[in-house]
């Protein structure tokens, strides 16, 4: 079944997060950079956050189809918006984290010119409120998106997403190949190969870029995947705390140059905090491993300037059916809200170029 759906967030919430926020004890100043999130930059963040209009927010979300089904025993909560084109490609949009549904509210319109559109939450994230059981990896979640789309009717569609959703993505064509006639992504971290033998210059550097970052793998990387539990008391219980976790992983991962609003970041971290999905939403990294069979389908591969990680077009070809690779002198992580127009143009090419 597939009711209709719309965020109404209880005013109590609203007044308690507000006064949480105004009670935050807060830690001594950080003696310097390289210590985390600064104490200053999460302070202006909480005070523009106390003055936050999250109805706004809601009506900026619920201007949108939204409906909630129930898929292996977990609510799906997703978008859909059709195309005025009655033989639009249905397209399902994936965010990652630390995403959300909100991560796309500026390329919907351009896109539904071309797509019927489907955007899920993934289980454990916002809206979809969280798992209720162990084991919602991305391979369970790309399943689920198999069995949403067959449930909406759609026998042939396209994929996109970037972090978690690039994963799921690239599962979902390896599931239903059949069905899935290309998918487009804008970040592919692979693992580095034994040599670099025959690769451009630009693709070794890339490659000693992967060798690095996994050989000092971040601590929030670390903690999601494997004490996710540990992390959710204290970014479900205090708001700051919160802001300070998302907030520090946005302000990295962001283009400087690209103008990202702060009022982006505080509306996802104030959809995480009010649907309590904070915690639920680590344990996708706990549950999902590195692998999974091959994705046979056409692949389009965005790659964003500021990125965390730069794909090595060398490396990817080895295993991919890549059709089309673009790089960008500008953006970072979240593209849908940093350069929602490149990506969009991007994505209409790849699919448009399919035929």
């Amino acid at each position: 079944m597939i009711e209709p759906f719309t965020l109404d967030i209880p005013q109590a919430d609203l007044d308690d997060l507000r006064d949480r926020l105004a009670r935050t004890r807060w830690p001594e100043e950080e003696p310097g950079e390289g210590y985390g999130q600064p104490l200053a930059r999460t302070r202006e963040l909480a005070a523009r956050w106390q003055a936050f209009d999250w109805r706004a927010q809601e009506a900026a979300l619920n201007q949108w189809p939204q409906f909630t089904t129930a898929i292996d025993g977990q609510r799906v909560h997703f978008l859909h918006v059709r195309s005025p084109r009655a033989d639009a490609l249905p397209l399902v949009l994936t965010h990652g984290w630390p995403s959300s549904v909100l991560d796309f509210l500026d390329v919907i319109e351009p896109l539904s010119r071309d797509f019927h559109l489907v955007i899920p939450s993934i289980p454990g994230f916002g809206p979809a409120g969280p798992t209720h059981d162990r084991g919602w990896s991305v391979d369970r979640v790309a399943r689920a998106w198999a069995v949403l789309m067959q449930r909406l009717g759609y026998d042939r569609y396209g994929a996109q997403g970037g972090d978690f959703g690039s994963g799921i993505s690239l599962a979902l064509g390896a599931i239903a190949p059949e069905k899935v006639v290309g998918v487009h992504v804008n970040y592919l971290p692979t693992p580095p190969p034994a040599s670099t033998e025959g690769l451009s210059p630009q693709d070794v550097d890339r490659v000693g870029a992967i060798r690095r970052f996994l050989a000092q793998r971040p601590g929030y990387q670390v903690m999601h995947s494997t004490r996710p539990q540990t992390v959710a008391y204290g970014i479900t219980d205090s708001p700051a705390g919160l802001l300070g976790w998302v907030g520090d992983r946005f302000d990295a991962w962001k283009d400087p140059e690209s103008g990202l609003d702060d009022d982006r970041l505080i509306a996802t971290v104030a959809l995480y905090w009010l649907t309590r999905t904070a915690g639920s939403a680590l344990r996708l990294a706990r549950e999902s491993t590195p692998g999974g069979p091959p994705c046979p389908v056409p692949l389009g591969v965005a790659v964003f300037a500021r990125d965390i990680i730069l794909s090595a077009r060398g490396v990817v070809e080895q295993t991919y059916d890549v059709r089309r690779w673009t790089e960008f002198d500008r953006g970072g992580h979240f593209p849908a809200m940093e350069t929602p127009d490149l990506l969009v143009a991007d994505v209409r090419a790849f699919f448009a170029d399919l035929g």
